[in-house]
């Protein structure tokens, strides 16, 4: 019954959307790859660091690489804070050349457990960027946008999970996109399977749809992600050699 369940709830996940953005002209599909290391300080302090690189024009052009470093907090089970900065090198077409960028992001995140098998959250994201500080007249000013992500979890059994998640981004400020100042103007809809292949390592594989509204240049974009997390406390300590290999026979 679970297994149908999930499924169903994907199929229309994903069936909706799709119809929803193949409506329109304006939509691309791309690829989003993710390296995500964590490493635990003590049992509530913790070191994040990501490294993505993402395709688009139908997996034909690089569209961006960016790597995420920080820290997260945790309160307890339920609660925790992060605070990551994200380096971005962004390709522009017209330009031939590549826009870096620099991010802020205060992630704030609730969790709640119903039972051994379902889990939901809501994570709350301040973003603030800046874009071409040394080539931009406007690179000092900041973009400022407030993102609002919910998602279930669902445990299949022991090493498999599934996931759908729901995003919403809100536009505080953005000098260069003053027609979507205080509105919603982006969405996120996504659905994914992870494999807890060992202690310290998972993988998962998710399809994303993005819809974009209240904005002169609309990005609407049909996305097949990979990802691959590693704990590198469990990792380092399945390969930290045994005393007695340090002993010849």
């Amino acid at each position: 019954m679970k297994y149908r369940f999930v499924s169903i709830f994907f199929i229309l996940l994903v069936g909706v959307n799709t119809a929803s953005v193949n409506a329109q002209n304006n939509w691309d599909f791309g690829s989003w790859n993710t390296l995500n290391l964590n490493y635990h300080l003590n049992k509530n302090l913790s070191v994040l660091m990501t490294q993505e690189a993402r395709f688009k024009s139908n997996l034909s052009q690089l569209n961006l690489f960016y790597t995420n470093i920080g820290v997260e907090y945790r309160s307890n089970e339920y609660f925790r804070n992060a605070l990551v900065y994200r380096h971005i090198d962004k390709y522009i077409n017209e330009d031939n050349r590549f826009s870096f960028r620099h991010r802020i992001m205060w992630d704030m995140t609730v969790r709640y457990p119903i039972n051994e098998k379902l889990t939901v959250s809501y994570r709350h994201r301040l973003q603030i960027e800046n874009r071409n500080i040394y080539s931009s007249s406007k690179g000092y000013l900041a973009e400022v946008y407030s993102r609002n992500k919910f998602t279930i979890k669902y445990n299949l059994s022991d090493r498999i999970s599934t996931d759908v998640s729901a995003e919403f981004r809100y536009q505080l400020h953005d000098p260069r996109n003053l027609e979507s100042e205080s509105t919603w103007h982006r969405n996120r809809f996504m659905a994914g399977i992870n494999y807890q292949a060992s202690d310290a390592l998972e993988w998962g594989a998710y399809y994303l749809l993005q819809k974009e509204f209240n904005v002169s240049l609309r990005e609407n974009l049909s996305i097949i992600g990979l990802e691959l997390n590693v704990d590198m406390n469990r990792l380092l300590k399945s390969v930290r050699p045994r005393e007695e290999d340090f002993y010849l026979e």
